[in-house]
């Protein structure tokens, strides 16, 4: 890639995208060719190396296969990525022409860019074998349109392939009579509850329990700003990682 990364937002009106690009304009060594959001034709992405997809579930696979069809790397924050999408993106990437810097075009698929976020996830992956019971509460601002947040279920999918890995059983739950969501959803047999609360901005908290004690790992962003450092990693090492990674942890080194 060269010296300068040239960078386009897709979702730039949004609350992240319009964050995204004031953090993009402001950085060293990159520098801010294009802003686009809902009905804007994508055209050739301002000759961009890399865009920043930050849109809506149902808008985000075309906009990524766009990008990629034109050898286009992408750091995606929007969720809704299930295997499937998954699975159809990989395909993408594979027919992909070389990307306009050379080599493989790289896609990153980011539940959460905060650090602290990703740190979050690995320490309840590490804690995962050591306790019987686990369940992990999200809490957002009512604006969020899905639930449970993508950070929430890739914590609850990393927890149960841990506690599956260390040969664990099923988590002890004797409720057989309970309001239809009472017990919150289930990934992977792990129970994960939402909450949309207004003056929220993004918290989640993993709760481990064993006889005789809890532990609680939480993390809380209170601006959008705490985003900002990981989504400049990925913009800056996805040209490194070609191929579809889901996770920033493994731009960071702990993946």
């Amino acid at each position: 890639m060269s010296e300068t990364y040239d960078v386009a937002v897709i979702g730039a009106a949004g609350r992240m995208g319009s964050q995204v690009c004031q953090a993009v304009a402001a950085a060293d060594g990159l520098r801010l060719v294009g802003r686009y959001d809902v009905g804007d034709d994508l055209g050739d992405l301002g000759g961009a190396d890399v865009v920043v997809e930050f849109s809506v579930p149902s808008a985000s696979p075309g906009n990524v296969a766009a990008c990629v069809a034109q050898g286009v790397h992408v750091v995606v924050g929007t969720t809704g990525w299930d295997d499937a999408r998954l699975d159809a993106l990989r395909a993408q990437v594979a027919a992909a022409p070389q990307a306009r810097t050379g080599g493989g075009v790289g896609v990153l698929i980011a539940p959460n860019f905060a650090i602290g976020a990703i740190l979050m996830m690995r320490f309840a992956q590490q804690a995962a074998r050591f306790y019987e019971s686990v369940e992990v509460v999200e809490l957002h601002h009512p604006d969020k349109v899905d639930a449970p947040s993508g950070t929430a279920a890739r914590t609850a999918r990393l927890v149960a392939a841990a506690r599956a890995e260390a040969g664990l059983g099923g988590i002890p739950d004797a409720t057989t009579q309970d309001l239809d969501g009472a017990r919150g959803a289930k990934v992977d047999g792990v129970h994960v509850h939402a909450v949309r609360l207004r003056g929220l901005v993004a918290h989640q908290e993993v709760l481990f329990g064993g006889v005789g004690e809890q532990l609680t790992i939480r993390h809380d962003s209170f601006d959008r700003a705490s985003f900002m450092p990981g989504v400049l990693a990925g913009v800056r090492g996805v040209a490194a990682h070609p191929g579809v990674t889901v996770g920033l942890e493994h731009y960071l080194g702990l993946g």
